[in-house]
């Protein structure tokens, strides 16, 4: 390869949840940037003897770049490990602009989010047909502001299955957002989900009505998603996909447009 920086996805938690691909780097790797704060220490195994890690819990964007910048000069090969996959709040685009600066050529390997992780461990499906065919993945305005057409009372006026990053110290604003102006009604299912696939993982399992309550009552106050919708309840239709006849259609359709 002609780069010598990987930005790799670490999972949702599991150590076992990287990629083949993100292991790979991350075993070859002679100097690691970690988010220290965020990913689960046990993936820091998996590099050889000799490597150098730093903590990015400790260091602002310059000094990581900097530390990027020398050791690229030499020669040395880095991965920048990042929470989670890094598409979704991974705050990578700042750190990627300043190595477009600096002429260093970069590959980004994707991780599995914890979103997905979150809907594994419940045991969930996110699309259930004829209850919901969309997901809304958003956060509660914070020291990030969100455009009000994002806000959360405007999405949940669709009532569609959505995950909510980064919000479970204002769950009680969340609450009354959702239900506001024609969203979600006090009976739609909820569930909070501390450090999903994590071995400390933790749920609270409610109703819109009580899981503010609740995820107090847990001591949950960060490192938790917020999952809402009816996916989360007990109603549930078949989809189409077994269909006697159908998956041979499907596939012979696809392979027509290919």
């Amino acid at each position: 390869m002609n780069y010598y920086i990987s930005f790799v996805g670490a999972g949702s938690g599991d150590k076992e949840l990287i990629t083949l691909k993100g292991y790979k780097r991350l075993k070859n790797a002679d100097v690691v940037i970690y988010t220290g704060s965020l990913i689960n220490h046990e993936l820091l195994d998996y590099c050889k003897d000799g490597c150098i890690k730093y903590d990015s819990a400790v260091m602002n964007l310059d000094e990581i770049i900097d530390v990027i910048d020398k050791n690229v000069k030499a020669k040395k090969y880095v991965v920048r490990l990042q929470t989670g996959d890094f598409s979704i709040y991974g705050s990578i685009r700042e750190q990627i602009e300043e190595l477009n600066k600096l002429n260093i050529e970069y590959e980004l390997i994707p991780g599995v989010s914890s979103f997905l992780g979150a809907a594994s461990s419940l045991k969930v499906e996110y699309t259930v047909p004829e209850i919901s065919q969309s997901l809304i993945i958003t956060r509660q305005s914070g020291r990030t502001p969100v455009p009000e057409k994002e806000s959360l009372r405007e999405f949940a006026k669709h009532q569609t299955s959505m995950v909510i990053f980064l919000s479970v110290d204002k769950i009680q604003q969340v609450v009354e957002q959702l239900t506001s102006d024609g969203g979600y009604s006090m009976d739609t299912p909820c569930t909070v989900i501390y450090k999903a696939t994590w071995e400390d993982e933790k749920k609270v399992i409610g109703k819109l009505s009580d899981i503010a309550e609740k995820t107090k009552q847990a001591n949950i106050t960060k490192t938790a998603l917020i999952l809402v919708g009816d996916f989360l309840g007990n109603e549930y239709n078949n989809s189409k996909l077994y269909d006697r006849g159908f998956s041979h259609e499907y596939r012979s359709s696809h392979n027509k447009s290919d």
